[in-house]
């Protein structure tokens, strides 16, 4: 998967530092949905998906806006229901931006929901 760094992923954008740089909250979603894509084959059941439980990546270089990355997600565990995941994100020179491990859990969808509290008003 590749994106294009706009404003809008900037850490100044989304409140995670102040410099007009892709954004570590950013980058971890985009290595999520590298692994969300990656665990599909590995579903058993349409009734099935899977939910992020860890995440452990280091941030390596800044890229700017109009810069991109491609990020990969490779199953490296598994264990019953729980997934481990390497992944990694490069930039367009082929330098290293992030690195790490991603864990997910294989849940039913339906009994997933109906585990999570309903909102209550105030």
């Amino acid at each position: 998967m590749r994106y294009e760094v706009t404003e809008a992923d900037t850490a100044s954008a989304l409140g995670s530092g102040d410099v007009p740089v892709l954004a570590t909250p950013r980058l971890i979603a985009w290595l999520e949905a590298a692994t969300v894509a990656s665990a599909a084959p590995l579903l058993r059941a349409a009734s099935q998906t899977t939910v992020g439980t860890a995440v452990r990546v280091q941030h390596r270089r800044p890229t700017r806006v109009g810069g991109w990355v491609e990020v990969a997600a490779e199953p490296s565990a598994t264990s019953g229901d729980r997934l481990t995941f390497t992944v990694r994100a490069t930039d367009g020179s082929g330098r290293v931006v992030a690195e790490g491990e991603i864990d997910r859990a294989v849940v039913d969808r339906e009994q997933f929901l109906d585990r999570a509290p309903k909102p209550t008003a105030e």
